[in-house]
């Protein structure tokens, strides 16, 4: 049996473009010898949909769109997914489900059991646990389908519970296949792999398994669809952030040694890169925009976030804007010009000095007798954020948010100034890795300016001002950083590894006292295992310090 497999980039909602994607591969497959196609969970609507499943015209626009591929599936079988209704009165409203289509019609549908309810994922809010499993019959081959999550319980997870597989395998199948949506990580890819090639080796049994690659806002889907035979071994591994489609011989893969190469791993600063310019590219064109404005300060992270848009738009789509302060020095508007020499990108350059002074002059009668603080800093910030907003405005232009995580993090920016805009690029990137990034961008010649990465970073609102001056050195911020957001310590914890007690309890305060900032700020680009947005769900007036 010839199994194809097509990792396609699907827009949630786009009933026409999502229906017309599917049926030309399905043409594609046929005419590769495919006798069944396979494509991704909830594919006809696009995953995550959210609260569009809650709409009644939602669920008929996805029946109407599986009538319709239907009608394509003759001398080839289709596996898709879509949003059922439930036709019990108990329950939720919905099933996640997959349509088994072959000659033309509707042959099964199989359901998803576990639902999962953690960091991105929301699915038991739409749909209703599955609790009856039976294979699929198609040209004398017991196929045993599942939907995602229902391979991630195997029994040496501790949280163990019966999976679908334990019902499945007593039916005796032949092959597993399983659809899924399985959002980008760093960390995930090797982790996906694992417990894929576990799952083969306890069933016995090769595994076809699809995912989906695009973005949808913040959540980045990497493709990276994979074919285990029995023993577990990666028989194929598909593209990474990239559409694809292969088909495979179920025999081949059972019997013939490396008959398809596996990729090789690549480095986790090269994953968020690509990861990051695909998430910028499926922002703009599935939001009907094509054109980016940032500021431009001649600082490392906006550098980074002019470079990446420039891949992944067209450095002619692209318009930097320098907005130097009385504060700003000199190589500052010259590392900025030099970024702009190398990629290519337009520039304008306005100073913001008496936009500042304007504001300084009209709240002098209320501030007199108080000295200039963070707030006359603020100020600066926010002139370049009404600068930027109104480029926006008069061009049609989307602005790029250029803030890292780290500063996400403590809340080191201004809201309605730096940390404007309507898609966040590096918000989930720690600045230890954006100069990582940066030498990545710059291994086949000079891309960032040398001055950008060497010097000491600074937000350039005051005299001689350097990040220092408010934060702990980045190395070590970093790691305290990522030990309580993505590893989810607590203080206690993280002193025990070694870090001063004062300096963690600091940190930790900063990050809960920011939250109230990071619910203003646009969506951010999810590259780590634990994002700031949707996935990390904290309260703005609570109180937590272990």
């Amino acid at each position: 049996m010839k199994i194809a497999l097509a990792q396609l980039n699907y827009h949630i909602g786009n009933f026409e473009n999502n229906t017309k994607h599917i049926i030309e591969n399905i043409s594609l497959a046929k005419e590769k010898g495919a006798e069944i196609i396979v494509f991704a969970e909830l594919a006809i609507c696009g995953y995550p949909a959210r609260d569009f499943l809650e709409y009644t015209d939602f669920i008929t626009l996805c029946e109407n769109a599986a009538q319709e591929i239907a009608k394509h599936c003759v001398d080839i079988a289709c596996i898709v997914g879509l949003p059922i209704k439930n036709p019990l009165i108990e329950g939720k409203d919905l099933y996640n489900a997959a349509y088994f289509i072959a000659d033309g019609k509707i042959q099964n549908i199989v359901k998803k059991a576990l639902l999962p309810t953690y960091d991105v994922f929301d699915e038991y809010r739409y749909f209703e646990p599955n609790t009856k499993f039976e294979c699929v019959n198609y040209k004398g081959k017991k196929i045993a389908l599942t939907i995602c999550e229902d391979l991630w319980n195997i029994n040496d997870n501790p949280l163990y519970v019966s999976c679908p597989m334990d019902e499945l395998i007593k039916e005796s199948p032949d092959v597993m296949i399983n659809i899924a949506a399985s959002p980008f990580n760093y960390r995930h890819d090797e982790d996906r792999i694992q417990v894929l090639a576990d799952n083969a080796k306890k069933y016995k049994l090769p595994l076809f398994y699809v995912n989906q690659v695009g973005a949808q806002t913040e959540i980045i889907f990497d493709g990276g669809s994979l074919v285990f035979d029995e023993a577990g071994e990666v028989k194929a591994e598909m593209k990474y952030f990239e559409e694809d489609l292969q088909v495979f011989d179920l025999d081949e893969i059972q019997n013939v040694k490396n008959k398809y190469p596996a990729a090789e791993r690549a480095s986790d600063i090269s994953q968020i890169h690509d990861g990051l310019i695909l998430g910028i590219q499926d922002y703009f064109k599935k939001s009907g925009f094509s054109k980016a404005v940032l500021g431009l300060s001649g600082g490392i992270d906006s550098a980074i976030v002019c470079a990446l848009a420039c891949r992944a738009l067209g450095a002619e789509n692209v318009t930097a804007v320098l907005m130097p302060s009385k504060y700003s020095s000199d190589h500052s508007v010259k590392d900025a010009l030099d970024l702009v020499k190398n990629i290519g990108c337009k520039h304008e350059i306005i100073e913001i000095k008496e936009a500042a002074n304007a504001f300084d002059n009209m709240l002098a009668k209320p501030f007199t007798g108080l000295a200039q603080n963070l707030t006359e800093e603020n100020i600066q910030a926010r002139c370049r954020g009404i600068i930027l907003m109104a480029m926006s405005n008069k061009f049609g232009y989307i602005l790029l948010n250029t803030s890292n995580k780290s500063e996400c993090a403590v809340g080191y920016g201004t809201l309605y100034g730096d940390m404007c805009g309507a898609i966040g690029v590096i918000g989930d990137v720690y600045k230890t890795q954006i100069f990582e990034m940066a030498r990545y961008i710059n291994k086949d010649g000079e891309i960032i300016p040398e001055n950008t990465i060497v010097k000491p970073p600074s937000a350039e609102l005051r005299p001689d001002q350097k990040d220092s001056d408010s934060l702990p050195d980045y190395d070590i911020l970093d790691k305290i950083l990522f030990q309580h957001i993505e590893m989810q310590k607590g203080s206690k914890a993280i002193i025990a590894q070694g870090f001063d007690e004062a300096l963690v309890k600091r940190i930790l305060k900063m990050v809960n006292l920011a939250e109230f900032k990071r619910y203003q700020t646009p969506p951010i680009l999810r590259v780590s295992p634990k994002a700031f947005g949707m996935g990390r769900r904290m309260p703005i007036v609570g109180k937590y310090m272990d």
